[in-house]
């Protein structure tokens, strides 16, 4: 029967036609092809993601223009792999380069590029500067805008180009050449640069604000340091230099005063903290201290004494230490006495480069305890001797001991000794063992030759 016949036929024509095995390896191998192709694009783009996150994190970590603007350009350049970067900062007409900070250059490239100097922002850096759009060209003198290059310059061949604006104005443009596998730029590099320039906008703006606040807080530090007055027949010097990672306010300062009958009192001392509570009670503490000592009759250990006093009793003020001085004539010479309030040593230099610390019993900081005693002490001065006192901000290095710093200070000392005054405390705040992440203060008296 006819239907019999179709049952016993095996398939019938109406039920799909299955592949045959080698058919089926060929779809099966294609298909993990493009699986595996897949997989390798979104691992390079996670690559690419971790590696902007990285280099916005790396900028926002400067804290000085030079420093921000040097790293955008090698944080671009390492997101890209390019073998030349530079940034442009415009001038404030915006039609030129105030600033260019290449990167990649040998120091032959350098020197052969010494003479002719910036690029002005034309040829094909100008064309980025008019045309802010991001830019890419596979091929640098062959673009309508390309100007050649001058003598000495590196033959560039390929070009990506993004501007950076910072609060809706453009800031300067981001250069970068000659991809280190030898490919032009693509949209991917493009996307990465373009989101890097928007976090360094930010970068930039941040450096700026902080940067201001910094300077007027500086500002602000120094106008409640005193001018030295005149203080013949001796001769002082005294610099204050903020930290070099930047902070508040600080509680360093200094001071000296001219007393009647050539008798000179000197001051050094650091609050606590580095806030306005620290400047306050800097300011508080210095003035109190100024009215206490035109008393003559009472030795350096009895005015702290009074002034640790006063300040537990009408101020709140944080823990400070201080060392104060007197200097007064005796017979043809000169006698220092002295009180620390566990400040660090003053610094002896004599006219033959001798240095010696005056280590004394250092008696407790102020706000501390007002019941116990102040030491005091003295010794005699030779003629043209240099006492230098100075803030812990000078010698302090986490990976240094302060006796290391210290002896490291001294030779310092030594070295610059026969430099007048003046040049010797900016060579001793210019050169200091310390890190520099606290305020310094130094302020020297040099007693007269004869």
């Amino acid at each position: 029967m006819e239907g019999g016949k179709e049952g016993s036929g095996g398939k019938g024509r109406g039920e799909p036609r299955q592949p045959h095995l080698p058919e089926l390896h060929v779809r099966l191998r294609s298909e993990l092809g493009r699986i595996d192709e897949q997989l390798r694009d979104l691992l390079s783009a996670m690559h690419r993601l971790q590696g902007l996150l990285d280099a916005v994190v790396a900028i926002t970590r400067e804290v000085e223009l030079p420093g921000v603007l040097h790293r955008i350009v090698t944080t671009a350049m390492d997101l890209v792999g390019a073998r030349y970067g530079a940034l442009g900062v415009l001038g404030e007409s915006g039609e030129g380069l105030q600033q260019f900070i290449p990167v990649g250059l040998s120091e032959q490239e350098r020197a052969a590029l010494a003479e002719t100097g910036l690029p002005r922002g034309r040829g094909v850096l100008g064309h980025l500067i008019h045309h802010p759009d991001p830019l890419r060209v596979d091929d640098i003198p062959a673009h309508p805008s390309s100007a050649g290059f001058p003598p000495g310059h590196p033959r560039l061949r390929t070009l990506l180009g993004v501007a950076i604006t910072v609060r809706g104005e453009i800031y300067g443009d981001l250069y970068l050449s000659e991809r280190l596998d030898g490919q032009p730029f693509d949209i991917h590099d493009e996307n990465v640069v373009v989101a890097l320039a928007s976090a360094a906008g930010i970068a930039i703006e941040n450096v700026r604000l902080f940067e201001r606040v910094r300077v007027g807080a500086e500002q602000f530090q120094r106008l409640l340091l005193p001018t030295l007055p005149d203080l013949r027949p001796f001769t002082a010097a005294a610099v204050y230099r903020p930290a070099a990672e930047p902070s508040q306010l600080g509680g360093d300062w200094y001071d000296a005063i001219p007393l009647p009958d050539d008798v000179v009192a000197v001051v050094i001392g650091d609050v606590v903290g580095h806030d306005l509570r620290a400047a306050a009670a800097m300011a508080s503490t210095r003035n109190m201290l100024r009215a206490l000592l035109f008393d003559q009759s009472r030795p350096p250990g009895a005015v702290l004494a009074q002034l640790d006093r006063a300040l537990e009793a009408i101020t709140n003020n944080p823990v400070t230490t201080t060392t104060l001085a007197r200097i007064e004539p005796e017979g043809s010479g000169w006698r220092l006495h002295w009180s620390t309030a566990g400040h660090v040593p003053p610094l002896l230099i004599t006219r033959e480069r001798r240095v010696e610390y005056l280590f004394a019993e250092p008696g407790l900081p102020l706000g501390v305890d007002t019941t116990q005693p102040r030491p005091d002490h003295s010794r005699p001065l030779p003629p043209a001797a240099t006492v230098v006192f100075f803030t812990d901000g000078l010698v302090e290095h986490p990976d240094h001991s302060i006796d290391e710093s210290l002896n490291q200070l001294a030779e310092l000392a030594a070295a610059h000794a026969a430099l007048p005054l003046p040049e010797l405390v900016q060579a001793l705040a210019d050169h200091h063992p310390s890190d520099g992440h606290d305020d310094m203060a130094i302020v020297a008296l040099r007693t007269p030759h004869a």
